[in-house]
């Protein structure tokens, strides 16, 4: 059963200097052709995988609120109109802040949207402007009030460690305004610096000074221990909530379950594939207007395959990955299959087992990706 859809919204008013999703201008861009290609794919998608209900739903992008009111409108029927929606559905809305009228709000509130995700990575204002963010500390404030008014509680924000020039003082500051919120939800990121972005670039040419890495991972150790301060338990490497309002959705992803992926770029998982779309509009448009759903790529997850990938996407979470969960999708124990990686992270003091499930330490949650690619290309 796929419970959960992805929607991508590729449109954006600026571009940011660390991004890498699949994104366009805004401006003279096909939107409206967009939006009705989009409605088709979802049309298509559900009677090739008729589903009863889902239980999250999540718009990201690109940025979705960078679509005018009307267009927005639109958007939010076709999904309602198009998609199965279970009782309790988790549906979010990324933004930016600044982005949303209360006019906006409105049109996400009445329209079923329970959940909104604001990127707004620091409250330092010279350091928003170096990274390309066109929101101000004042914006965060402004929007996060509006919502809250019309009636939205279930709020996340996103933050940003490691950013260029940022000093331990400067991101402790921005975590205290960030919890002073006192919102249900926050994600906490390294920079990644990934190719096709100006930050990229400026690497290339010695231009970027970023934090060195020691500093980066003691940004990591305050965000954690901060965060557990505060009330907020640590679900995953990077995310923080309180009891109940973890974000369903994105344990979709951890949990390696099916999801669809619609939009240019989206990549879905569906009966046991792997399934990725056009990037490009014009490629990701033309087969839909033709009745065809616009996939450039797809995988069928071998069983050896779907195992790496229980792994490394489960010990993403704070709880680890589930012994008898794994016996039970894949007929054999863990220790048969990953026996020897098992035991050499235990002895590097990266993961811990007991009898229900394998976890990262706090040492492990520091050297993640080293833990996750000890158990790759093995079986």
């Amino acid at each position: 059963m796929i419970k959960s859809a992805y929607i991508h919204i590729p449109f954006c008013e600026h571009i940011c200097h660390y991004c890498d999703f699949n994104k366009v201008f805004l401006q003279g861009q096909p939107v409206d052709r967009y939006l009705n290609v989009l409605k088709r794919e979802m049309q298509l998608s559900l009677e090739k995988y008729p589903q009863d209900h889902l239980e999250t739903i999540f718009v990201g992008g690109g940025t979705p609120t960078s679509l005018n009111e009307k267009q927005l409108e639109f958007l939010c029927h076709s999904i309602k109109e198009t998609l199965p929606f279970g009782k309790n559905i988790e549906y979010t809305f990324e933004a930016n802040p600044g982005d949303l009228s209360e006019e906006k709000l409105s049109i996400l509130y009445n329209a079923g949207v329970n959940r909104l995700s604001f990127g707004v990575q620091s409250f330092n204002d010279e350091l928003l402007k170096k990274i390309g963010r066109t929101h101000r500390t004042r914006d965060v404030y402004e929007t996060i009030e509006k919502a809250q008014k019309i009636g939205f509680s279930n709020i996340s924000i996103d933050l940003i460690y490691g950013l260029p020039g940022q000093t331990m003082e400067d991101f402790t500051d921005t975590m205290e305004k960030a919890l002073a919120l006192d919102l249900p939800h926050y994600s906490g990121y390294s920079l990644i610096v990934e190719p096709k972005t100006v930050f990229y670039n400026l690497m290339q040419k010695g231009k970027l000074q970023l934090p060195p890495q020691e500093l980066e991972a003691s940004m990591y150790e305050r965000l954690m221990d901060r965060m557990e301060k505060q009330g907020l338990n640590q679900y995953e490497i990077s995310n923080f909530a309180k009891p109940g309002f973890e974000s369903r959705h994105n344990l979709t992803y951890w949990n390696n379950e099916e999801y669809f992926g619609f939009g240019a770029g989206a990549h879905g998982y569906v009966s046991g594939k792997r399934v990725a779309n056009y990037g490009p509009l014009k490629k990701y448009m033309t087969p839909l207007e033709e009745g065809k759903l616009p996939l450039i790529e797809e995988h069928l997850v071998p069983v050896a395959e779907q195992m790496e990938e229980e792994m490394f996407l489960g010990l993403r979470k704070n709880e680890g990955v589930s012994l008898e969960l794994f016996r039970k999708k894949f007929s054999v124990e863990m220790s048969k299959v990953f026996g020897e990686p098992l035991e050499e992270q235990r002895k590097l003091g990266l993961i811990e087992m007991n009898t229900d499930c394998v976890r990262l330490t706090r040492k492990g949650k520091l050297l993640g990706n080293e833990v996750f690619q000890s158990f790759l290309g093995i079986i």
